[in-house]
């Protein structure tokens, strides 16, 4: 998960240092950058806290870099592995690639932050090399902007669905199914997007419908089996064994559209298990669900119990080329069976 900081710093008067520390929380962001006697401000929420004092970090594992020379772009490279975090500040991206610092910083185990001014290029610096920064600075001169930043950086935003079509549906032995209960309520269409391999990935529907047999529970994604993929925010993945209470979730409709949301509880259980497979017409891929009508997969049709997907059936996912390294996206020749 990309770190989002609110710097709250920068004026001079403390009532507009507050409305960022307002704004922000309101919008959702937990971390901020507070001056060194406004340490009243953390009782506004619950939040981690980088304090300043003369516009410079009290904890000097930080370190801030304005870099608007060569010496001060050399400065910022020299610190990687030196540092907890590096905040950088530009005015002119073509000074220092950003390119190059994520190549620089790689494996060092010092943070790249880049402020931003605005949230499209906040998304920017976050998508760079696929891999991005590893986290933003919002550093904006309205306290107002920072709700347009909610939006953009904290995982609302779109994903290509495909269609593809299904092979075969075949019963397996008793596994370890993972259920995660959210902490946001979802419609008909709206899921997570799970799969046997990272490159393709199936959208399933939470339990947003009735069935006859047990009330809906749209908070609720029956999400498969543990060894499966999950899309998270930020367009990694993690292993289901791995997603618990307090952790943050990608939710996607059928239309591509995706929002973030907390996980309130999650349940492994022994339950049997079905294997659908399907193809995009150059490879097959699989998912392993539990074998229950309440399970759906959605398609562009609209969602169909799992237990009633048959070959021919057209079903929607997010394809991806490469594999993964740790959840992230690399581009590199696999073989999945």
């Amino acid at each position: 998960m990309k770190k989002l900081i609110v710097r709250a710093d920068r004026p001079e008067d403390q009532n507009r240092r507050k409305d960022y520390v307002t704004h922000g929380l309101e919008s959702g962001f937990t971390s901020f950058i507070l001056r060194k006697g406004d340490e009243d401000l953390e009782n506004l929420g619950k939040m981690d806290v980088i304090y300043t004092e003369d516009g410079r970090f009290l904890d000097d594992s930080y370190e801030l870099v304005d870099i608007d020379t060569p010496e001060t772009q050399a400065h910022a490279m020299s610190l990687a592995g030196k540092k907890k975090a590096v905040i950088v500040t530009t005015s002119d991206w073509t000074i220092i690639p950003l390119e190059n610092m994520i190549a620089k910083f790689g494996g060092t185990g010092t943070e790249i932050l880049a402020c931003a001014s605005d949230p499209e290029e906040g998304k920017l610096f976050l998508t760079t090399m696929e891999k991005g920064v590893d986290g933003i600075v919002i550093d904006v001169d309205n306290p107002l902007m920072v709700r347009k930043f909610g939006d953009t950086l904290s995982g609302n935003g779109h994903e290509c669905l495909t269609e593809v079509t299904v092979t075969a549906v075949k019963a397996v032995e008793m596994g370890d199914r993972v259920c995660i209960d959210t902490c946001s309520m979802m419609i008909p269409g709206e899921g997570m997007l799970i799969g046997s391999y990272s490159n393709c990935l199936f959208l399933i529907q939470s339990e947003s419908e009735d069935n006859g047999y047990v009330a809906s529970r749209p908070f609720r994604v029956n999400a498969g089996a543990v060894h499966s993929y999950m899309e998270v925010p930020g367009g990694g993945t993690r292993y289901l064994s791995e997603i618990s209470a307090g952790d943050t979730v990608l939710l996607c409709d059928k239309e591509g559209n995706t929002r973030i949301a907390a996980v309130g509880r999650c349940k492994v259980e022994k339950r049997p298990l079905l294997m659908v497979t399907a193809t995009d017409g150059k490879r097959e891929y699989t998912v392993m669900l539990q074998n229950a009508e309440t399970i759906k997969m959605v398609g562009p049709e609209g969602a169909k119990s799992v237990t009633k997907v048959v070959p021919g059936d057209k079903l929607l996912a997010k394809l991806d080329t490469g594999g993964r390294h740790f959840g992230m996206a690399i581009e590199e020749t696999i073989s999945e069976k």
